[in-house]
């Protein structure tokens, strides 16, 4: 058996052990009915005298200002939080059909050169009926990769568009990542996750190796409403302590902890997202072959600048543009975008290569 034969062989005994693995554990999870993940009630606190936003202004923090640090105790208590109408369904259809259009234009480009795989796809690249489109921060998108000609393509900037809406000066998630990571916070992955029909359920798993402070928080938005038989995420309730994540790590205690989980489906409406501590254990479900569809999620993180050492999880986004951004740059960029630049993120180019 040639070398290459028994590395093929391998992968597929060991791909063959994770799907059965995943199984098992909707098994155990299955013991227990599967609750759906709900966007909490929450009530606006009235402001209090002489308190600004994170305690350090005299100034009055904002309704916005005073739900996001609401809701940010739900992160921390969680691991997970669930908000409804992040994006507006028809920054969402848009968003969606540019997503679809980048893949297309993706798969042509790798065809004719392999070596910029790494620039279009992310940790999931291998897997069947599923990737991570890592993307273009340019106005043109894909089409704009190494100084492209984008005259004849519409002049609209939807990617910008969607950032504007959520963390744009009052958008919907921008002062909830305020509160959690500062606006020193790495932007630390830009992508689309995006699974087809036949897509297999992942085993359960946190996203990075455990750390006391939480070093990353992610959102899932979905592009257009997920129901049961598309994939969406199991989410397990506060798992993303040191004492759950030494029992996931024991393997005599691991399957009882899947069995007693509070786990939930976060089944999703078009425009509505999750926001996740990276420490949570979850997993994306299967996307079934006869009743699924295609789904695309809008995927990215800020890291918290507290956290210093190495994540040991690369995340998803084009090597040119990691470590380049932090949410005050973002901001930066869309406040030049309101008043009028078409191309806010020109700066830090395509992002195909790493800068040196």
């Amino acid at each position: 058996m040639s070398e290459s034969a028994a590395r093929d062989l391998l992968y597929q005994d060991q791909q063959g052990a994770m799907e059965r693995r995943a199984l098992r554990e909707q098994e155990l999870l299955s013991t227990k009915k599967a609750k759906e993940l709900k966007s909490p009630k929450l009530k606006i606190p009235a402001p209090k005298s002489g308190t600004g936003f994170g305690g350090s202004s005299k100034k009055a923090m904002s309704p916005m200002q005073r739900l996001a640090s609401e809701q940010a105790k739900i992160v921390d208590r969680d691991g997970v939080l669930r908000i409804n109408q992040a994006l507006s369904p028809d920054q969402s259809d848009k968003l969606r059909e540019y997503v679809l259009k980048q893949q297309s234009i993706a798969a042509v480009e790798t065809e004719k050169d392999l070596r910029l795989s790494k620039a279009f796809y992310g940790v999931e690249n291998q897997r069947k009926n599923r990737c991570d489109l890592q993307l273009s921060l340019l106005q043109g998108g894909f089409a704009a990769d190494r100084d492209g000609d984008v005259s004849s393509i519409d002049d609209s900037h939807v990617l910008a568009d969607a950032l504007q809406e959520l963390l744009g000066g009052d958008g919907t998630l921008r002062y909830l990542y305020e509160n959690l990571v500062t606006m020193d916070g790495e932007f630390y992955e830009l992508a689309s996750v995006i699974t087809n029909p036949g897509s297999l359920r992942q085993q359960i798993h946190p996203d990075l190796p455990h750390k006391d402070i939480a070093p990353l928080y992610v959102i899932f938005l979905a592009l257009q409403d997920v129901n049961e038989f598309m994939g969406p995420t199991t989410f397990l309730l506060r798992t993303h302590t040191a004492k759950e994540n030494a029992i996931f790590n024991d393997s005599s205690q691991k399957d009882k902890q899947l069995t007693t989980a509070d786990s939930r489906l976060a089944t999703l409406n078009k425009g509505d997202a999750v926001l996740f501590d990276a420490r949570i254990l979850h997993c994306g479900n299967a996307n079934d072959m006869e009743k699924g569809s295609d789904r695309a999620l809008f995927n990215f993180s800020f890291r918290n600048p507290k956290v210093k050492d190495n994540l040991g999880y690369a995340g998803s986004i084009r090597p040119g543009y990691a470590g380049a951004m932090n949410l005050r740059d973002i901001s930066e960029a869309l406040i030049a975008y309101g008043e009028g630049d078409k191309n806010p993120f020109a700066k830090y180019g395509d992002g195909i290569f790493r800068q040196v």
